[in-house]
């Protein structure tokens, strides 16, 4: 056992850290809220770190338990803990925090206090999503985190940052409130106890599984997100700044899918089994009429954008295969895809810094003036496009691999995303990067420096080793897996 409350740690020390940013004030001050920021991201990584070194990786069980009453009169309580699923997450959210803080350092240049504090406050909320064991206390968290993405779409982003900011809002808490009207029936079934686990082990009628699930889906669906309510997630890319797309992309479209599998397959499994084809099939399309869409994108972020749906699309495919190898596969592809997603935003951010241009159209050459950003930005394009060796393809080979025991035509289908994924991303590549030089604006770029170089450098370490030696998160995963397996082929009926 640790000697502290480690995961109150991990949500409180950002939260906290993000505040004491806001007491910086005006930019008169935007030095000290810079470091501060940075060293409270910093500390927020750090502390997560006893979570990977104290996590069992032979017991199936939640660890690292908390637990404190909150609101007694609803027997709602501030009950915490996680499984190798959620210590994946919370240690992916962490670093990611810190290198959007560095990412941010010169770039943003008004109200960099309020921005700071944004991203710390934002990394506290998800770490309390990824940690929650009460169902209210899921909840409260889950909607927090709009907040602060709202406030960094609207303030900082592009022209249209106010549409896509509320879009955004609209889309994801419309969704939700079906949850709400979940959980309030779940928590009646049990007899009055908003504990996740408790509704593990509830005997609940199929008709009333598939409402539960439907209500579910609502929100899970809309935030990972599956087509076809995937519309707000291209605006707010384009309009957020660099840093609220990496976080955006990395990190929160993940919430949906990690609702699914804390939630959705072990509290309503024969639902989830009986509307799995459906799902599937979303999935699926994701993957494939996505990809087209990709294709014919002109703007870098736009078309990043419609990647991340096409990828999310294997992980829900994984997911509502119910086997091993795919709920791991599915896993791994969350983690990967937010170093490779992440890193590709912050590839277009730095050209965009420079250029002030998103679209492929002003780029060609690109090779010529930043051969070290270019050497990055091939090694993350082609991660996106699933080459082994890199993260890309373990998740994506694990998901193909469940699929496969399932049915033979869902893995055709799903494979296509290896094709897609190539024809996309490295056209793109070649357009902007190959050829002679385009015009004087690219032939005035300077290559990246040492805090560009850093922050890539630390996601391409992150997408190779993964890619190389995957065993430490597949050790992490194992018992996790299987303990959710074990729930979801129970049947309630």
């Amino acid at each position: 056992m640790l000697p502290f409350a480690p995961l109150s740690t991990v949500i409180w020390l950002p939260i906290i850290a993000g505040i004491l940013v806001l007491f910086t004030g005006s930019d008169r001050n935007a030095v000290l809220a810079r470091w501060m920021a940075l060293i409270g991201s910093v500390a927020g990584f750090l502390v997560a770190l006893p979570l990977w070194n104290g996590f069992d990786r032979n017991l199936g069980a939640m660890q690292f338990q908390e637990f404190q009453p909150w609101i007694e009169t609803f027997n709602i309580n501030y009950r915490l803990g996680i499984d190798g699923i959620s210590l994946l997450l919370i240690l992916l959210n962490c670093l990611t925090t810190v290198l959007v803080v560095i990412a941010g350092w010169k770039v943003i240049q008004s109200r960099v206090a309020q921005y700071m504090a944004a991203f710390l406050i934002l990394s506290g909320m998800i770490n309390g999503v990824f940690s929650s064991l009460d169902a209210a206390l899921f909840y409260v968290f889950f909607e927090a985190t709009l907040i602060p993405m709202f406030v960094i779409i609207g303030v900082w982003g592009g022209p249209n940052r106010v549409y896509a900011a509320l879009k955004f809002f609209l889309y994801t808490l419309l969704g939700s409130l079906l949850t709400l009207v979940a959980l309030i029936y779940l928590y009646n079934a049990s007899g009055g106890s908003f504990t996740l686990l408790d509704y593990y082990l509830l005997p609940i009628p199929l008709t009333a599984q598939i409402l539960i699930f439907v209500a579910l889906f609502a929100a899970f669906a809309v935030k990972v997100p599956m087509w076809p309510v995937h519309t707000w997630l291209p605006d707010a890319h384009v309009e957020a700044p660099t840093g609220g797309s990496v976080v955006l992309a990395a990190i929160m479209l993940k919430l949906g899918a990690y609702g699914f599998i804390r939630l959705s397959l072990p509290i309503v499994p024969d639902a989830s089994q009986y509307l799995a084809p459906l799902v599937i099939a979303l999935s699926l399309i994701a993957v494939v009429y996505i990809g087209f869409v990709a294709l014919v994108q002109a703007d870098m972020k736009k078309l990043i954008a419609y990647s991340s749906i096409a990828h999310m699309g294997f992980v829900t495919l994984g997911i509502f295969i119910f086997n091993p190898h795919g709920l791991q596969g599915a896993v791994i592809q969350m983690v990967s895809h937010g170093f490779i997603s992440g890193a590709l935003f912050l590839c277009v951010g730095v050209l965009y810094d420079r250029l002030h241009s998103r679209l492929i159209a002003d780029y060609g050459g690109v090779v010529n003036r930043m051969p070290v950003f270019a050497a990055f930005f091939m090694l993350f394009a082609m991660a996106n496009a699933g080459l082994p060796g890199t993260s890309g393809f373990v998740g994506e080979f694990l998901v193909i691999m469940g699929t496969m025991s399932v049915n033979f035509w869902y893995t055709f289908t799903a494979a296509t995303t290896l094709v897609f994924g190539a024809a996309y991303t490295l056209w793109m590549y070649k357009r902007v990067v190959f050829g002679g030089v385009a015009n004087d604006k690219v032939a005035s770029l300077s290559d990246i420096d040492r805090r560009e170089f850093f922050v890539l450098g630390v996601l391409a370490i992150a997408v190779l080793c993964i890619g190389i030696y995957p065993k430490p998160l597949t050790d992490v995963l194992n018992m996790s897996v299987a303990g959710l397996l074990e729930y979801v082929a129970v049947s309630k009926l």
